[in-house]
């Protein structure tokens, strides 16, 4: 974060740089595009941009009216290979149905998903196959070391998979034997019998590391008909991590599938889908045991969503519900003229973060004190991906985000407690890298507001006070760390709502209409209008405050339109700030509405452009802030040419003063009004 430590101006400008570094030195400066901002106090370089090595990054930060006063700091950061996704049939799907007679395409090479690349390279892998009749044996071996599926030696307590298999493999063909050999497997058909159950397992090696390997399963059923292929895959495929032989499953989030029919699919008369719980059966065949989930039915649009289409989707419910269960099967059965296919997508529940605790000091303080939130010993197989600060007076359903950090060790400033008691409860989300989540709620603190310190700021930017830069708030906000400046605009904004919120029921209980003063946003209280004699004095005082707080919030403003934006807690964070800073609409002036509109704007852009790699929830949490924020804006527009808002001074200021481009020469070409209407023509 950076800090500031002197008397004059706050102006700065911040580069981050990016160094290639060797094994010698780092003295290669690496050109990024346009995308990547490199002139804001945080760098946010999105997946892929980076190839693979070790880079310096340095930022620094020059004083403006002083560019020999600068200070840098660097940080070395080495970007290593995503594992690959090892399908063997298209979208990962966990089982498949095939007819006897039909043969069984088997394509890592072509299905695989590399995440760090747009497109899966077959020639950098090698391949090995391996099938087992599944619910009966195990994967054919002799003294532990597996045998592949075209090996001729034999396990005589786990015998083969192919019917009429010889020596020389009879029953397999090997796909593109010249530029990636083996990265398909076609099994003929005849080759597997009627009834089974078989599993299909590839191994695949980097052909210039061998320690970088991937493996990837797929279950078959044989049946005596012709059934089409049906895929089976996940609408946010970041949220459905392979995991072996299942994919992990968030319980804290829903689970959205969708289905493809590849082949002739005409004549389909019906799709449905079934929930199966699993138990491990290990002790035996090494397999999972499934059980109908049959309530399916009771919890239709409720729990499941799509029950008879091609997308499906289960809400979190089903497993919150059910916190015994580890594992899920959700099957699709598309039924034909002649055929019935069934495929499904089997998944493991993520075990969210454990063993850890978190906790603040001190326990209480105002809006500007420095609390400490510690989270040690959390740990997760996964890894740690971030820890998120939420708080709340008395309905946790209007919780707001304080701040989110990557570190187990963070500091916060809060907005402050419930009006008659002060409290503020507190609760920490820890995140693991595959997205689940454990709640932690630690001690309500007492938190007050800092009066003396807001009117001190009200007042300075009322009297555009040239020591304004001194401003202890000012020189956090100057800061340019989104969680510094989301929190001190968070609580600032609570104040100046309740300072709003006094003086309209001040100006009310005096006589002036509530109608002529306000426009209540969708839920909110009712104002009570009570009918004595209008008292001009009270609303001369009413437009004094008015448009001192509309001052400070158009002053406040630029401090978090220019913001970078980052990550879906970026975006959450940041929109949730601007709701706080626009709910009090009749303090918004015309360039307090117009930074707003841009920056919900933009927030709405990064939001759409994530939306398919983030959960659900955290997807419905951006855009409820970002509705409601373009609901105030919606609001404060039309206050004042409804007559129900006053026009602030400032708007009126600003709309009265002339242009300096403005031309006053009457014989100039502009002054001409046929002129300019035949130059609009053209």
């Amino acid at each position: 974060m950076i800090q500031f430590n002197c008397d004059g101006s706050l102006s700065t400008t911040t580069k981050w740089t990016i160094k290639n570094c060797t094994s010698t030195s780092c003295s290669f400066e690496i050109i990024l595009n346009e995308k990547v901002m490199t002139t804001f106090s945080e760098l946010y370089i999105p997946s892929r941009t980076l190839a693979y090595g070790v880079y310096q990054l340095t930022l620094t930060v020059t004083m403006i009216d002083s560019p020999s006063l600068k200070a840098s700091s660097s940080v070395y950061v080495r970007i290593t290979a995503t594992g690959i996704t090892a399908n063997l049939v298209q979208l990962g799907t966990s089982m498949v149905t095939r007819g006897d007679q039909q043969d069984l395409l088997l394509d890592p090479g072509t299905f695989s998903v590399d995440p760090d690349e747009d497109t899966f390279d077959a020639t950098k892998w090698k391949y090995t196959y391996y099938c087992r009749i599944y619910d009966l044996y195990n994967f054919p071996n002799i003294q532990g070391i597996l045998l592949s599926i075209d090996d001729s030696r034999i396990d005589p307590y786990n015998p083969s998979c192919l019917s009429y298999r010889s020596g020389n493999g009879t029953g397999l063909i090997f796909g593109n034997l010249t530029s990636s050999p083996n990265s398909s497997l076609t099994v003929l058909g005849g080759s597997l019998q009627l009834n089974q159950i078989y599993q299909f397992m590839v191994y695949m090696e980097n052909r210039k590391n061998s320690s970088i390997q991937a493996t990837g399963y797929v279950l078959v059923t044989i049946e005596i008909t012709h059934p089409q292929l049906i895929a089976v895959g996940c609408v946010i495929s970041p949220m459905c991590v392979p995991n072996l032989e299942f994919q992990l499953l968030n319980p804290t989030t829903q689970v959205a599938l969708f289905t493809i029919c590849i082949g002739t699919c005409t004549n389909l008369q019906s799709i449905k889908w079934n929930i199966y719980q699993g138990s491990d059966n290990s002790t035996s065949s090494n397999s999972t045991q499934w059980t109908l989930f049959n309530n399916t039915i009771l919890y239709e649009n409720i729990w499941f969503f799509g029950t008879n289409t091609s997308n499906f989707t289960a809400t979190d419910l089903l497993f919150l519900n059910n916190l015994q269960i580890t594992l899920w099967r959700f099957e699709v059965v598309y039924t034909f003229q002649s055929a019935i296919s069934t495929s499904a997508l089997n998944f493991i529940i993520n075990q969210p973060p454990a063993n850890g605790s978190c906790s603040i000091n001190p326990l209480g303080g105002t809006i500007t004190t420095l609390f400490t939130i510690e989270c040690p010993d959390w740990y997760d197989v996964d890894g740690i991906q971030d820890y998120s600060l939420y708080a709340w007076t008395t309905d946790i359903s209007q919780r707001t985000i304080i701040a989110f950090s990557p570190e187990d060790n963070f500091q916060v400033r809060l907005p402050a407690g419930d009006n008659d008691t002060s409290l503020l409860n507190l609760v920490v989300y820890v995140r693991d890298l595959a997205g689940s989540v454990t709640q932690v709620n630690i001690s309500s603190v007492n938190i007050i507001a800092d009066l003396a310190t807001i009117n001190d700021l009200i007042d300075t930017i009322t009297n555009l006070s040239s020591t304004i830069t001194n401003n202890p708030i000012v020189r956090l906000l100057s800061s340019g760390n989104q969680n510094v400046v989301g929190q001190i605009m968070t609580s600032l904004s609570q104040e100046f709502n309740q300072m709003n919120n006094d003086n309209l029921d001040k100006a009310i209980s005096s006589g002036i209409p509530a109608v002529d003063i306000s426009v209540s946003s969708l839920g909110s209280q009712t104002l009570q209008q009570i009918s004595i004699a209008l008292n001009e004095s009270a609303l001369i005082n009413y437009n004094i405050q008015l448009n001192s707080l509309a001052n400070v919030r158009d002053y406040l403003v630029t401090f978090i339109t220019n913001l970078l934006i980052t990550t879906s807690n970026s975006i959450i964070l940041q929109s949730s700030s601007l709701v706080q800073l626009t709910q009090s609409t009749n303090q918004l002036t015309r360039n307090t509405l117009m930074l707003v509109s841009n920056r919900c704007y933009e927030l709405s852009a990064a939001l759409y452009a994530i939306f398919e790699k983030i959960s659900y929830e955290d997807a419905q949490s951006a855009s409820n802030q970002l509705f409601q924020c373009a609901s105030n804006i919606l609001n404060a527009v039309n206050g004042p040419l409804q007559g129900r808002t006053e026009v602030l001074d400032l708007d009126n200021s600003r709309a009265n003063v002339i242009s300096t481009d403005y031309d006053t020469d009457l014989e100039s070409a502009w002054s001409n009004l046929s002129k300019i209407f035949l130059m609009i023509s053209y």
